[in-house]
């Protein structure tokens, strides 16, 4: 019974099946061919753009809800009452509550470092915000199921606290820039926000992130449906399937120079997955493009030095290609 309901909650609740069953229908009655390469494009465009915009706008109101409970001040103080692999811990954690990009985490990891935050536990944050959040999660469940998101969060964290504890033993705080050391932290008392002042506040988040993510959604979408239909399976399975023993190491270096967050990759990894693609090798392109995007280096780069940001995307590459091929091997137990 337990298992049904659980299946009914991922099919027709996570995964919309009857939306995709709807649509289908509804081009029909119009005149489209659903088995033909043009119908089955316009139903996964349709199907996708609205599941994942659903999606998102529900976890983006619930995710900031509780990130109201935590703004950088608050969070500044949080951390700082931890120490040792225990703050690496718990901001990998807060990571999971935070933004949906690695762009707009930057800002936040620059206000903890230039408020004396060790740096290896920063990091830790800036590793886990855009790779691991509550969002990755339910939409990984709504396609590649319940074990796999899972997992890939536990997975998600354990790069972010190493990552920062390497660091931390590095010792390489003089890498960053004089700038934000010298930066003035200005102690903001925390306000408590009344429970319609939260509402408000996750309102205009959802509304203020779905301007900024819509565009990567319809680009990620036409991408997914472009393979789904047009991109012959044969080609997937030979590029990144298991035919290809360095498929991991190819979509990592294929996602670094992309710039998405976990709404735009989604619909990529699941015509991905439909043609043949390796689980691992699809993740893996998932955790490049979201934690390692060109404009996020360029961002960071303005505030650490040369050394630090090669040790950053060094312990990450490596991080997600061990990730790829450890999901490879275990995918018959995930899927």
């Amino acid at each position: 019974m337990i298992q049904f309901i659980w299946q009914f909650i991922q099919d027709q609740i996570l995964g919309m099946k009857w939306l995709n069953d709807g649509i289908g229908q509804g081009l029909s009655a119009i005149g489209f061919d659903m088995n033909t390469r043009l119908g089955g494009s316009v139903q996964f465009f349709l199907y996708d753009v609205i599941k994942i915009t659903i999606l998102l706008c529900v976890l983006i109101f619930l995710i900031s809800y509780i990130q109201s409970y935590f703004p950088p001040e608050r969070s500044r103080k949080i951390l700082g009452r931890f120490h040792g692999i225990g703050a690496n811990i718990l901001a990998a954690l807060l990571g999971t509550v935070t933004p949906f990009c690695s762009c707009s985490s930057i800002p936040l990891f620059i206000g903890f470092t230039s408020a004396g935050l060790p740096l290896g536990v920063t990091f830790s944050f800036l590793i886990s915000s855009p790779m691991v959040d509550l969002g990755s999660l339910v939409l990984l469940m709504s396609i590649f199921g319940a074990k796999v998101a899972v997992v890939y969060v536990i997975v998600g964290l354990i790069i972010a606290v190493i990552g920062g504890t390497i660091i931390e033993h590095m010792h390489l705080e003089d890498h960053v820039e004089d700038f934000i050391k010298q930066a003035s932290y200005v102690d903001i008392a925390y306000v408590s926000l009344s429970y319609q002042d939260r509402i408000q506040y996750a309102k205009e988040q959802v509304i203020q992130t779905f301007k900024k993510v819509f565009p990567y959604i319809l680009i990620g979408v036409g991408l997914g449906a472009m393979i789904h239909n047009w991109i012959p399976e044969t080609w997937i399975e030979k590029i990144l399937g298991s035919e290809n023993p360095f498929g991991v190491i190819f979509a990592t270096l294929v996602g670094v120079p992309m710039y998405a967050d976990i709404f735009g990759t989604i619909p990529v990894a699941e015509a991905l997955l439909a043609k043949g693609a390796q689980l691992g090798t699809i993740l893996s392109f998932m955790m490049a493009v979201t934690t390692l995007s060109l404009p996020s280096i360029i961002m960071l780069k303005k505030a650490i030095k040369p050394k630090l940001l090669g040790v950053f995307i060094t312990i990450c590459t490596v991080g997600i290609i061990v990730v790829g091929y450890l999901f490879n091997a275990l995918s018959a137990l995930l899927i």
